[in-house]
């Protein structure tokens, strides 16, 4: 069954010579078919392709059809600075979790202000980094590289909470409890 749409011309961009929705328009329509959290992810990926945070909010104020309540919470929950979708599911369950909001691939730096590594999630305040570490971790030379980076982090007196795939399965236990547990252990009270 085919639908039809009315779209204003900002609604529509022009891609290898075809008329198609813009990323934003894209984005609210995919509002009927897809999560909050999916609408979260898809948000942080546009703020880091230079999409600004006005545009997801406007075309949150437009929509009229099926999905409005998702999409309007996603436009103000999506952040520039997340890398994958992953990433910012883990941030999304931190912060609707009640936790405060995390600075987003921040640098960190030792003393001297060399770079240490660039942390997915880090609540500076209280030295504790969050990170997800998808598949690719795993690989051999990977997994050294993260090791030697764990051992780093650790030296500059930070705590890192690592998040891989199962544990999204149990977020409150798997991903809030350790953060919580940290941050509590860095002296962070609610």
């Amino acid at each position: 069954m085919g639908h039809r749409l009315t779209l204003s011309s900002d609604e529509i961009a022009t891609l290898d010579g075809l008329p198609v929705t813009a990323k934003v328009a894209t984005w609210a329509h995919l509002a009927t078919v897809v999560s909050e959290a999916d609408l979260v992810a898809i948000g942080d990926w546009l703020l880091a392709h230079d999409v600004p945070p006005a545009a997801l909010a406007a075309a949150a104020g437009r929509h009229r059809h099926r999905g409005i309540v998702a999409l309007r919470s996603a436009a103000g929950l999506a952040r520039p600075g997340s890398e994958s979708p992953r990433e910012s599911r883990v941030r999304l369950i931190l912060v609707q979790a009640g936790l405060p909001e995390p600075d987003l691939n921040w640098t960190l730096r030792d003393p001297s202000g060399a770079f240490v590594a660039r942390l997915d999630m880090a609540y500076r305040d209280h030295r504790v980094a969050v990170e997800y570490d998808g598949r690719q971790h795993a690989d051999a030379e990977q997994f050294r590289k993260d090791a030697d980076r764990w051992r780093a982090i650790a030296a500059q007196g930070w705590t890192l909470v690592r998040i891989v795939a199962h544990h999204l399965d149990f977020p409150e236990r798997d991903v809030v409890a350790p953060v919580v547990a940290a941050l509590r252990a860095a002296g962070w009270r609610p």
